[in-house]
This record gives C-alpha cells, sequence and structure tokens, in this order.
C-alpha cells in the first residue's frame, strides 16, 4: 500500500503539471504584447520563402521543410471577425520603398486551427512568424505556411500558435494595391488589393451574398469590370455574418484579397467585412437595352433562318455567315444532336463548359449582318434549352457597328435585347422555351446579332445552353 509520503508526493507533482499546463497554454490577452527582439540574421524575407518553395518544387517536392532559425516580419490583411476568413491569417510584407525589388510585395496564408483569430491578430497588426519546424506548401492553390504531412499542409495547433505567431505591440495602417482587374497577376495572391470602377453582374443582382439554397460553403458572385469588362469571383462564406445580405445593386470600389477558389480552378476575391465594398455610385455600366419590345406577330417573310441541320455533330458551327467566336477558354459553339426529349428539334447549336478545366469561358455565336433599311416589321424567333445553367448565362446581344472582323467583336457596341427570353436556371431543363416575337423594327441600320455564353468548367459555372430555329422575318 502506498505511504502517505508517496501519495503527497504524487499530489505535489500532479498541481505541479496542471499549474505548468494553464501558465504554457493560456493565450494572451489583446494588451499583452512583448517587446519582442529577432536577430537581424535570423529574419528572411517573403521573397526569399518564395523562392525556395519554388526551388524544391524544380526538385519535385510539394512541400519545403524549413529546420533554421528563421523569421520573417509581416502585417495581418485579413480579419475573421465577420467570419468570411477561418483558421487562416492572411500577412504580407512591407515594401522598403528605397529598395523595392529586395522584398518585393508578397503575402502568405498561415494555417492555424483556431477561430476568431482577429481576437488577438487584428487588421494591421505586425507579426513575426517563428519558420523552425514549419513547412511551406500550396492550400488551394496559394501560397502556405504550416505544419507538415507528407506533402500536405496541415494546421498549426491551438496549443503552439502563440509562440510560433509573435504579436508586436505595432499596429499599422495597410493600404491596399490600387489595380485593375486584367492587371493582377499570381504575385498578388494572399495580399490586399483595391478594384474602382467594379459591379455586380446585372444576372446576380436578385441574389444574396451566400444565402442561396445553391450555396454550398461558398457563395460565388460574379464581379465585372466597368473599364475592361473582365470578370472575377466574389467569394463568400455561408458562415459570415452577412451570407444572407442582398449584394449591392450599384457600382464602386472593393478591396479584399485576392486568392483561388477551393478548387484552386478560379480567382477570387474574399472581402474581410461587407464593409469593404463601397459601391455608392447608381450609375451601373449594364450593356445599353433596346426594348423595342415584343411584336404581336412575327413577319410572313424570310430574312434569315437557320436550324444547325447542316452541321456535323460535335464540330464546331461554320459557314452560313456565322462567326463562332471564342473569347475565353477553350470551348466554342458545336453542333448537337439530342437522344432526349430535346431531340424532337433534330441538331441544334450547344455551349458546354463542363470538364473543359478552363478558369472561364466565353463564347460568341454572331449572325451574319442583316440589312434593316430595305423593310419593315422586323422581328427575331429563337428557342433555348439547357442541361442546367448552373449561374452559367446566355446573353442576346446586337450591334450596329462591328466590321465583321473577330479582332474588333470585343470593342465593338453591343446592346441587350431585353424582350428575348433565354431559358433560365429554374426552368426545367426537358422542353425548348421559344424566345417570344422580339420586335425590332425600332433599330435601323445594318445588324449583327450574337448569342454571347459565359461561364466556366467549374461546376457551379458549368451550365449547358442549346440554341434553334433562329428566324429573322419581316412584314411585306
Amino acid at each position: 500500500m502506498m505511504n502517505y509520503r508517496n501519495r503527497l508526493l504524487i499530489l505535489n507533482m500532479m498541481i505541479l503539471f496542471f499549474s505548468c499546463v494553464d501558465e504554457d497554454y493560456s493565450i494572451p490577452s489583446p494588451d499583452d504584447v512583448e517587446n519582442i527582439v529577432i536577430p537581424t540574421n535570423q529574419l528572411t524575407t517573403f521573397k526569399a520563402i518564395y523562392e525556395r518553395y519554388e526551388q524544391e518544387k524544380n526538385n519535385g517536392n510539394l512541400i519545403a521543410v524549413i529546420n533554421e532559425d528563421l523569421y520573417i516580419e509581416g502585417y495581418v490583411v485579413s480579419s475573421d471577425q465577420a467570419g468570411n476568413f477561418f483558421e487562416e491569417l492572411i500577412i504580407q510584407n512591407k515594401i522598403d520603398a528605397e529598395n523595392p525589388d529586395h522584398d518585393p510585395r508578397l503575402g502568405i496564408k498561415l494555417e492555424i486551427n483556431v477561430g476568431s483569430l482577429s481576437d488577438i491578430y487584428e487588421f494591421g497588426r505586425k507579426v513575426y512568424v517563428k519558420l523552425k519546424g514549419l513547412t511551406i506548401g500550396e492550400s488551394n492553390g496559394v501560397l502556405a505556411i504550416g505544419r507538415g504531412e507528407d506533402s500536405k499542409i496541415e494546421q498549426i495547433q491551438d496549443f503552439e500558435y502563440q509562440n510560433i505567431v509573435l504579436r508586436t505591440s505595432e499596429v499599422a495602417p495597410i493600404t491596399p494595391k490600387l489595380s485593375s482587374l486584367i492587371h493582377l497577376t499570381e504575385a498578388d495572391e494572399n495580399t490586399l488589393v483595391q478594384l474602382d470602377n467594379m459591379q455586380i453582374n446585372r444576372f446576380d443582382l436578385a441574389l444574396t451574398y451566400a444565402g442561396e439554397s445553391t450555396d454550398a460553403f461558398d457563395g460565388l458572385r460574379v464581379l465585372e469590370s466597368c473599364e475592361s469588362g473582365a470578370s472575377i469571383l466574389l467569394q463568400t462564406s455561408t458562415f459570415s455574418d452577412f451570407k444572407s445580405l442582398p449584394v449591392p445593386q450599384n457600382k464602386g470600389s472593393i478591396k479584399g484579397i485576392f486568392s483561388r477558389d477551393y478548387g484552386n480552378d478560379l480567382n477570387v476575391l474574399i472581402v474581410s467585412s461587407s464593409s469593404d465594398i463601397i459601391f455608392d455610385s447608381d450609375e451601373r455600366c449594364d450593356p445599353m437595352e433596346l426594348d423595342c419590345g415584343l411584336a404581336p406577330s412575327f413577319g410572313t417573310v424570310n430574312l434569315f433562318y437557320e436550324d444547325f441541320e447542316s452541321q456535323k455533330n460535335n464540330k464546331l458551327i461554320t459557314g452560313n455567315g456565322w462567326t463562332n467566336y471564342t473569347e475565353s477558354g477553350s470551348e466554342g459553339w458545336e453542333a448537337y444532336s439530342s437522344t432526349s426529349s430535346n431531340a424532337s428539334l433534330g441538331r441544334s447549336a450547344r455551349f458546354k463548359s463542363a470538364s473543359s478545366g478552363d478558369a472561364s469561358n466565353i463564347g460568341w455565336l454572331i449572325t451574319p449582318a442583316i440589312d434593316l433599311d430595305t423593310q419593315d416589321g422586323e422581328t427575331l424567333r429563337f428557342k433555348t434549352s439547357n442541361s442546367v445553367a448552373d449561374s452559367s448565362y446566355l446573353e442576346v446581344l446586337y450591334t450596329l457597328d462591328w466590321d465583321g472582323t473577330e479582332a474588333n467583336i470585343t470593342s465593338a457596341t453591343w446592346g441587350v435585347l431585353p424582350a428575348a427570353y433565354v431559358v433560365k436556371d429554374t426552368d426545367s431543363f426537358v422542353p425548348w422555351f421559344n424566345s417570344g416575337n422580339v420586335d425590332l423594327s425600332c433599330i435601323t441600320g445594318t445588324v449583327h446579332i450574337a448569342f454571347k455564353y459565359t461561364g466556366s468548367g467549374h461546376e457551379i459555372f458549368d451550365g449547358v445552353y442549346e440554341l434553334d430555329a433562329i428566324s429573322i422575318d419581316y412584314l411585306p
């Protein structure tokens, strides 16, 4: 039997052990900041971290393990206060204005298995990261630092993160990089950027940030530039505080972290809060709308007709005056014969971006020139069907100033024919839908009609559209 002296010794050891645990692993309060001094010979640069990882990739490795006593100095540019970031810190470096090439503007994601990190590491907080024992790799397509596990990046754990991410007393103002969307590159990933003259695409204006029944984990809404027409996806977590708010209806400025989506398929912008979006101008840059409305009946004399029966299945649409232009991605409009109930119309034109692997698919199918000055009462009719739109969209556009060359398609002035009905994501995928008798009689001059598809190979943006029975007629 254990004597009293031994029991007392064991009791004292237990008290000492739990006292040490409580002291070592308590989370510091926001005001508990030590004066941290890092030896200059142990301070490395973000550029060196990037180069080290690239060197390992060139040697066939997916991660780079750091065994030396090294630190990096960075500033927090993300916040999880509104729930749009989770168990991660995004930090970027501070550029030396006198020697910007020494450590150019770069960012890194820190994977940490802790929530509410902004309580301690708020936006602008300067930190040092103790790199010894950590691993550099990619997480969802962007550079990340965490613990190493085989070829993957694992999270830094809650019992150790405070001794790895060292919080200083400095909170600095962070100025985002002002950029245009078309000039962002991989070097801007994990950094704070500001995009001006932006708006939510008009097809997403009826949506919330991430509160739709189809939003799983993240809501993805199309942000477009009013300067270049380029687009990027605004990524919002379904756990964010503002997920059920309607997206902003106007245009303006947005600042956020330039990143990649969960599957590393698409560029995305992630805001820390809805307050990072200041869309205060009601002058949107949507294409002009020509609303002649619907005609009570269609013309009896045909100017142009296409049913695609002369085309070859699974081949790009060619001939008959059509322009089949791929603006982005690897896909185009092709001929297709369905074996389902859609087969009643025979062969049709189809755009399918699913499984393309493309980050963006934009395809134009443009009619030959149609002279609207030599007759009256012109109308347009067509039919559309889809195999689930999946947030991709099909637009019916027109132009009066395109010169007929592919090089000048995107620089021409295109307007929308809003009266034309195009199959929607909520429509059944079985039947064909009539466009209605779209009145063209208020247009004068020579017109081209375009069917423009916008989507991607991503599973929530990869809808399939079919188009058939296009007819332009007039009244004698």
